[in-house]
């Protein structure tokens, strides 16, 4: 990603803290630290961070880290100035303060322990700065793409289903969970991705009926049906599908739902537009559920939106009241699970436009049952 994107999004943000008249925001979530200055590496665990973004409302931008990180900072965020801090954060703030003279600092709610907030109000009341806690500021730039992450979404998706097929023409009988999962775990990067978007899920028969389900040493018999929900992360964007198939002949109970939810997501699909709510969206295709019979056994959201996190906003489900924009771009997922017999889920991207969606999909396995 070119440093231009970057400079883009330090900009709009500054804008919106002079606005808001905060002095300067201490970034610390991950994705949001990789979205405004390509800095990707990862935390392990919130309570053992990888660094912060202290972001001014006016003038040059720090990347705050240790000495672990010291290079990858210097190489991947070239727009910010890498300082290390040897004794933690806070003494690195009290000392980067008398140099940006801010009075008013902000930090991410969402993303920041509870032990580490204490600390920094004790500093902040000593030294007779205000503290305020933001939510969402960046999280709300992240929702509507522009045209560099909508062309990387798209190429994700495709190398997404670049695995899957590769992987789909080997599954056999006999096969577990496990391998199949590790197959597309390793195929993933051998196809350029950095790595799954999340756990990868491969469900066979009745374990299918757990939405979440985690691979084990199952095995695949004739006949069983298979769930596969998959992601991975391209050039710093994520990729999310899910599709159910039978390996061997499937029958006439397995046809009906599998068509049931093709429908569901068809109509959710059609439904996704500029100015509906995710409310909308996500009624659309629960009714098709709802009038077969099976409205109870669709318990989660319709979809999520995605981007350089796997889950993140806008939502369709029956709580999001908010308008779709143009340029977010969601997942559409229905399903049915149950538990004596097993799951369907399907599911696509979909970027909205201002008069529908652009369908990132190709791939139609098992959709034309």
């Amino acid at each position: 990603m070119t440093a231009g994107v970057h400079f883009d999004r330090l900009v709009r943000l500054q804008a919106s803290l002079r606005r808001k008249k905060i002095d300067a925001l201490l970034v610390s979530q991950p994705h949001n630290r990789r979205y405004l200055s390509g800095y990707t590496a990862p935390d392990h665990g919130i309570q053992e961070t990888s660094g912060f973004l202290l972001i001014p409302g006016d003038g040059e931008p720090y990347l705050l880290t240790d000495s672990r990180f010291t290079l990858q900072a210097e190489e991947e965020a070239p727009l910010f100035q890498v300082v290390i801090y040897k004794k933690g954060l806070l003494p690195l703030l009290e000392r980067l303060q008398k140099t940006i003279g801010f009075q008013t600092l902000a930090f991410e709610s969402d993303y920041f322990l509870y032990s580490s907030f204490r600390r920094l109000t004790d500093l902040c009341t000593k030294k007779g700065w205000t503290l305020r806690s933001e939510r969402d500021l960046i999280e709300q730039m992240r929702m509507i793409k522009d045209e560099h992450e909508l062309r990387l979404l798209r190429q994700s998706t495709a190398c997404n289903e670049k695995v899957f097929q590769s992987v789909y023409s080997t599954i056999e009988p006999g096969m577990t969970e496990r391998e199949v999962a590790l197959a597309l775990d390793v195929t993933m990067r051998e196809m350029g991705a950095e790595g799954p978007s999340f756990d990868t899920i491969v469900a066979f028969g009745t374990n299918a009926a757990k939405p979440h389900a985690v691979p084990t040493d199952r095995k695949l018999q004739v006949n069983d049906l298979v769930l596969i929900d998959m992601g991975l992360v391209y050039k710093g964007y994520c990729s999310d599908m899910t599709r159910t198939f039978v390996i061997g002949t499937p029958d006439q109970i397995y046809l009906d739902r599998h068509r049931l939810v093709r429908r569901a997501m068809l109509a959710g699909m059609q439904a996704v537009r500029a100015g509906v709510t995710g409310a909308e969206v996500d009624r659309a295709a629960r009714r098709v559920l709802i009038d077969a019979g099976y409205g109870t056994v669709f318990g989660h959201g319709l979809g999520h939106g995605i981007g350089i996190a796997v889950h993140e906003e806008p939502r369709l489900s029956p709580r999001w009241r908010r308008k779709l924009k143009a340029g977010m771009v969601v997942t559409v997922e229905p399903g049915l699970y149950l538990p004596e017999w097993g799951g369907i889920r399907l599911e696509n991207v979909v970027i909205v436009t201002r008069d529908g969606g652009e369908i990132l999909n190709r791939d139609t396995t098992g959709l034309d049952v």
